[in-house]
């Protein structure tokens, strides 16, 4: 089985998530700190725990899920992956961190895509992929069928969705990806999102001001 640690990380109150099995090894997802004391808690806690990283994988590129990349790709020699509809997202972050006022120079360098339909494999356990755009062009969702969670980005919150006014954002788009594939999902899947704490696919259906049925 896969388990989940969640860690906040920046002014942006961003959860980056450590997916681990049972054999210790485990994937970083949207690492997010900006900080050196960020940095440390994160390596602090792989190094306690005796993991072995194994990629980096991102729900999306805005700048606040993607501060920590570079520095998980230096301390352990793992490569990045992304959906390849977020790369113009991507090489677009030191210019938005510019108009931020945030001292952030330059992107990383994503090494691999990660395709909708994925089985994509930590060591014998399997996570199903589901593009959703509508946040960003290349949002995707990791969904894990045996455990019944998914880890969202920046989809689906508690009550809320994703913000659209980005550049590629679209409202339209989102909801059509939240209430065409999330909404799909059983109603006790937990959604553990980019911001704030998590929710249920079940709850969402019925109070989400924004894409509830019904």
């Amino acid at each position: 089985m896969l388990t989940v640690k969640q860690f906040t990380f920046n002014d942006f109150q961003e959860n980056t998530y450590i997916i681990i099995n049972e054999k210790k090894q485990c994937w970083i997802i949207d690492p997010g700190m900006y900080r050196s004391s960020e940095e440390e808690k994160l390596f602090s806690f792989i190094e306690q725990q005796g993991l072995i990283p194994q990629a980096i994988i991102n729900t999306h590129t805005h700048l606040d899920h993607i501060f920590g990349v570079q520095a998980v790709k230096d301390k352990y020699n793992i490569t990045f992956g992304i959906h390849k509809d977020d790369e113009q997202v991507l090489k677009f972050a030191a210019s938005s961190a510019a108009m931020f006022g945030i001292d952030f120079q330059q992107a990383p360098n994503a090494e691999f895509y990660i395709p909708e339909g994925a089985g994509y494999k930590l060591g014998d356990e399997t996570i199903d992929v589901f593009h959703c755009p509508g946040h960003s062009p290349g949002s995707i969702v990791f969904y894990y069928a045996a455990g019944n969670w998914a880890v969202g980005g920046d989809v689906l919150f508690s009550g809320s969705i994703g913000r659209t006014d980005l550049p590629g954002g679209s409202f339209e788009t989102l909801i059509n990806s939240i209430q065409g594939k999330l909404f799909n999902l059983p109603d006790e899947t937990k959604v553990y999102p980019g911001h704030g704490p998590y929710t249920t696919i079940g709850e969402e259906k019925i109070s989400n001001p924004f894409c509830k049925l019904g």
